[in-house]
């Protein structure tokens, strides 16, 4: 993977030219061509990744598409605003009237909130399922109208790794398809041998690198479902940025090293905190004791640095928030996958209908980054001191 990301989507030097390492940024609206028929044939080009109309993707968005398209394994990408659009093109795409979807209860809330907004306005119904389903349990939850099957793994707050093999057999013996939010997974996830149809990836995260982007990229492996994709992509106006997607696609040039360097340190910090007296689990797919770690085990290649905490539940939320508020080296904010190390609480900040693995206890999401990780355990420590504290009988 690391050779890949160099190496893909960059421009060649020819016999008579040379190229810069990066390729340059292209923005524009209008294209102009030399004929009528010239610009009619262009036209009809829409899904070859060929220049149209500036609304319809720049060269520097086409070249992030042909780089994403590399790292998940499918045959064509479109970039488009941000991760969230991500989830929700797809799903306007492949759900008709009167259709229902099935969602994994662990899904991220942006995705839920979409689903029981606008997809409901549309008179498509969802059921949220348990991500941690058997295949008799989506046999029974299947229906003669399902069209798709989402899939988000691990989740994004309790980090349950689905079975997605057994998910993409059950969904297409149904007739559906699979779509798979693989943002925690990229680059150690490979979707399309495992069954799923559509991937998504909220390329904010790790591909960008440097929070300082919003864009997302939804992946496909079929040649019909790409037109489907696209066409929809076109008719509701979906893309990105030329200045994000060149961001984005230098990011990329650095995700291996990163990725590897912030993984192995979220996996010693987590093994750290699982050893702590004040915490009931870390949840965490590549700890042995984190639920579906076999899953992992079986149909990863690594590990992102993002995973849950889980407190005892003689804590409340008031002593994890002033936990939370003594931490130095940890910033508080949404999202992840950037250099720096981010906390996040969780407890009352998730929907769900099923019994969920941080209901023990106030729970919390870390992201690790690329600070020294000993630096980062002294904060945590100093941090589980302050909520120890506030737990002890007072004089």
């Amino acid at each position: 993977m690391a050779t890949l990301l160099v190496q893909v989507a960059r421009d060649q030097p020819t016999d008579q030219a040379g190229v810069l390492v990066n390729p340059a940024v292209t923005r524009g609206s209008t294209v102009l061509f030399p004929t009528v028929d010239a610009m009619q044939r262009n036209g009809q080009r829409r899904y070859d990744h060929e220049m149209i109309y500036g609304a319809m993707g720049t060269p520097i968005q086409h070249q992030l598409e042909t780089a994403i398209a590399a790292i998940e394994g499918a045959r064509h990408t479109q970039i488009v605003s941000s991760g969230l659009a991500a989830c929700t093109t797809p799903l306007l795409a492949f759900l008709g009237k009167n259709g229902h979807c099935l969602i994994p209860d662990s899904v991220y809330g942006p995705t839920r909130r979409f689903a029981n907004t606008v997809l409901r306005r549309f008179g498509v119904e969802t059921t949220y399922y348990p991500p941690t389903i058997d295949a008799a349990g989506l046999h029974a939850a299947m229906r003669p109208n399902t069209q798709i099957v989402f899939t988000e793994s691990p989740g994004s707050h309790t980090f349950e790794v689905q079975d997605i093999r057994m998910i993409a057999d059950v969904a297409h013996e149904h007739g559906a398809r699979v779509m798979l939010d693989n943002t925690w997974g990229i680059g150690v996830f490979q979707p399309f041998r495992h069954g799923v149809d559509i991937s998504i990836q909220a390329l904010t995260k790790y591909p960008s690198g440097h929070s300082d982007t919003i864009v997302g990229a939804v992946s496909v492996a079929d040649e019909q479902d790409w037109h489907v994709l696209r066409d929809t992509c076109i008719q509701i106006g979906q893309l990105a940025g030329p200045d994000d997607c060149w961001l984005t696609l230098r990011g990329l040039r650095t995700m291996g090293a990163r990725l590897e360097k912030q993984s192995c340190a979220a996996i010693d910090i987590a093994l750290w905190l699982a050893e702590r007296p004040e915490v009931s689990r870390v949840l965490h797919p590549a700890l042995p004791s984190c639920p579906g770690h076999a899953l992992w085990e079986r149909d990863f290649t690594g590990a992102s640095a993002l995973f849950g905490v889980v407190f005892k539940p003689e804590y409340g939320v008031a002593d994890m928030t002033a936990m939370i508020d003594s931490l130095t080296m940890f910033g508080l904010g949404a999202s992840w996958g950037g250099y720096e190390s981010l906390v996040l609480p969780t407890t009352h900040g998730i929907t769900r209908s099923c019994p969920a693995p941080a209901d023990d206890g106030p729970a919390l999401r870390l992201h690790i980054g690329l600070e020294n990780p000993n630096d980062l355990i002294a904060d945590l420590s100093a941090g589980l001191d302050v909520l120890s504290r506030r737990t002890m009988p007072q004089d």
